[in-house]
């Protein structure tokens, strides 16, 4: 289609626009020029008083009566001498004026090697900002690259980028996932790989703001934190991500950290936590994290399918009901956990109906933590057996209402075996350790605000609870108390935090083999027929 001619009064109107923002710039440095000394000696004369308030308020207060004095018989003095107070004016503001001289700039633009970083950084992004048909590109190869940029970056110590402000056209599809992922790639690659960049896109005023992140603590250890019943803590992020802080120990000192909060209960929107990560990424970091958060107000289950025991440390306190390792007993339980809600929700329903508060007995919160399903699941076909999370129905369907929270916990390569009503009910999520884009997407539902490195700590990856925006998230330090290569302030750490009751013993006498099943389970099996009854 053609290009439409401009209207004649754009036409004939622009030479005058230009001549007359000509006439205003020459007449500004014209005004400047005139005025400097005025606006030389005004500044010097303000650096003159601000010094000599400060050597006032530096001043003892016993002495300044003797300064007082001196000041005014050197102004006497002034006053009778013949010329007198025309050479002191003259002095003051010759001393204004050299006070007040311009001083050598600061040096603020690039260097050398700041430069050529800019430049070649300009002309990567040319074939993403840029259509052939454009009159006046922002981006073109060669062309102005101070345009784009202006001033809005910064170099450290290295000269490597920590921040730029990036001007794009407006006609870019800056609303377009794919277009931005290509924009941020190129812009990761060449500001230099191995950190974490996070991207700012203002979609109004058409600019995008890349910043270097710094790496987020892992000195932060398991702990009490202050919290609300039914707050739990997932980890901590960025200051600027959330709006509340909580106090933590951090090594030897206390200060404030970022938490991120997940709210379970009867008004949670996301009550089920599904979390997901690479072998020794710290997703059983994060599931005993939340067992003994979970502790402190509730009860909780633990179903372990990966069978390495790193939750014996669990078995035989107070509040912990089952830890179970076996598919056998990891069946009873979680059908224990099927009944124990159903019953839940009657006495809930019938206490209503009949206009009476609920009962004590259902008030305390129930936490099922499942660690690895898949390979139970697998068990299970093998041995022509039910899946274990087809007995998760009922507590992912009504948990919220009868104040029973499940967390699940599987790794990327076992997702496709989760039932449907796993992913479905499980809206809160995190992902830990090593995950490329697309992986975090898959669990988070949309790509993160910034670029996952290859080489992170365990306990690091990013979380989302429901339709909020995604977090970089850091888990506290939990690991295994009887683990041997755990520190001893972290093994105290834990093991302070865990209730009352006898611990597990860690070397016990063989005995025959039996069906794993825990006594536990096999005692509160028979609670809800009673209940109900």
């Amino acid at each position: 289609m053609a290009r439409r001619p401009l209207p004649r009064i754009l036409q004939r109107g622009s030479v005058s626009i230009t001549r007359s923002r000509e006439i205003a710039r020459t007449a500004a440095d014209n005004a400047t020029d005139v005025l400097h000394p005025l606006i030389t000696v005004t500044r010097g004369l303000r650096l003159l008083a601000g010094a000599g308030r400060q050597k006032w308020a530096a001043t003892p207060r016993d002495r300044r009566g003797h300064v007082l004095f001196l000041v005014a018989a050197c102004v006497l003095v002034v006053a009778l001498i013949p010329y007198g107070p025309l050479l002191a004016l003259i002095s003051v503001m010759g001393a204004a004026a050299w006070r007040g001289r311009d001083r050598t700039p600061a040096r603020t633009g690039p260097d050398e090697a700041g430069t050529a970083r800019l430049r070649a950084l300009y002309e990567a992004l040319v074939p993403h900002f840029s259509v052939a048909d454009d009159p006046g590109p922002l981006f073109s190869h060669g062309g102005d690259w101070e345009k784009v940029f202006g001033t809005s970056y910064a170099f450290d110590g290295n000269g490597r980028l920590t921040r730029l402000q990036v001007n794009y056209p407006a006609y870019f599809t800056d609303g377009d996932p794919a277009s931005r992922a290509r924009v941020e790639q190129v812009l990761h690659a060449k500001s230099g790989r191995g950190r974490e960049y996070h991207f700012a896109w203002d979609e109004e005023a058409n600019h995008l703001v890349m910043t270097v992140l710094p790496a987020l603590p892992t000195t932060i250890a398991a702990q009490r934190f202050v919290t609300a019943p039914g707050e739990t803590v997932l980890g901590f992020t960025d200051d600027d991500a959330v709006r509340r802080t909580v106090p933590v120990q951090d090594g030897d000192v206390t200060r404030d950290a970022s938490p991120v909060i997940w709210r379970t209960g009867a008004r949670s929107t996301e009550p089920h936590l599904l979390i997901a990560g690479h072998p020794g990424s710290g997703t059983t970091t994060l599931m005993r994290s939340l067992a003994l958060q979970a502790l402190q107000h509730g009860d909780i289950l633990v179903v372990e399918g990966g069978g390495t025991g790193e939750y014996g440390f669990l078995t035989g306190r107070d509040g912990v009901l089952a830890v179970e390792r076996g598919l056998a007993g990891a069946l009873a339980t979680l059908e224990w956990a099927a009944h124990e809600t159903e019953r839940r929700l009657i006495a809930a329903n019938r206490a209503r109906q009949a206009g009476h508060p609920e009962p004590e007995d259902i008030k305390r919160p129930l936490w099922i933590l499942l660690d690895r399903p898949s390979a139970l699941g697998h068990l299970a076909a093998a041995d022509g057996r039910q899946d274990p999370q087809e007995l998760l129905q009922v507590p992912l369907r009504h948990g919220r209402a009868a104040g029973v929270t499940v967390v699940v916990a599987d790794q990327f390569d076992s997702l496709d075996a989760l039932t449907e009503t796993v992913r479905t009910h499980t809206r809160a999520r995190a992902v830990l350790g090593p995950a490329d884009r697309e992986e975090v997407e898959a669990v988070l539902g949309v790509q993160p605000h910034t670029t996952p490195t290859a080489d992170v700590p365990a306990g690091r990856g990013y979380a989302r609870l429901g339709t909020g925006p995604v977090l970089r998230l850091q888990v506290p330090a939990t690991p295994d108390p009887y683990d041997e290569a755990t520190s001893e302030a972290h093994r105290q750490a834990v093991l302070d935090l865990l209730p009352g009751g006898a611990p597990a013993v860690e070397q016990a006498v063989p005995e025959k083999p039996a069906e794993p099943v825990s006594v536990h389970t096999e005692q509160l099996i028979g609670a809800p027929a009673a209940a109900e009854g």
